[in-house]
């Protein structure tokens, strides 16, 4: 055991964990010793702040409201959302066309997923960001699919 430590503090200062070093210029500097280094860690406790999986669960659409409330935020993840609708309309455009099997049957769920996102945002009374959201990127999937038309026609 006495032969396993001092080795190991050999080791340390050989390699530059001793409790003092040389600094670029030649100067000693003293470090943090090993005994700090080596002490079992401690959680800090507060009890102001909720600690449970539920509870922090339960915050994040207040940390979202509070993360939305700037207006350049909200156009950014606007953009965001219609440029990720048209990327999906070209991914899904792509695919099918290429392979040939099933054009009709991915069209079909396409345009019913845009009359029911469609209903879905005129019915309600309020239109909240998360919906906005979502209406951004069935413009930009519609949008996609419209000049996806436009390359196959010419």
């Amino acid at each position: 055991m006495a032969l396993a430590l001092n080795s190991m503090s050999t080791w340390f200062c050989n390699y530059g964990f001793s409790s003092y070093s040389k600094d670029w210029y030649g100067r000693s500097a003293a470090l943090v010793s090993i005994s700090t280094l080596l002490r079992p860690i401690q959680a800090v406790q507060d009890n102001k702040r909720p600690r449970r999986l539920v509870d922090i669960i339960r915050t994040v659409p207040e940390l979202s409201r509070n993360y939305f409330r700037s207006r350049p935020r909200r156009a950014l993840f606007g953009g965001i959302a219609l440029l990720g609708g048209f990327y999906v309309a070209q991914t899904i455009s792509l695919s099918f066309g290429a392979l040939g099997v099933n054009d009709v049957i991915a069209a079909i769920v396409c345009v019913l997923l845009t009359e029911y996102v469609t209903k879905f945002y005129y019915s309600r009374p309020k239109v909240t960001f998360p919906l906005a959201l979502l209406n951004n990127f069935k413009m930009g999937f519609t949008y996609g699919l419209f000049i996806d038309a436009f390359k196959l026609a010419s």
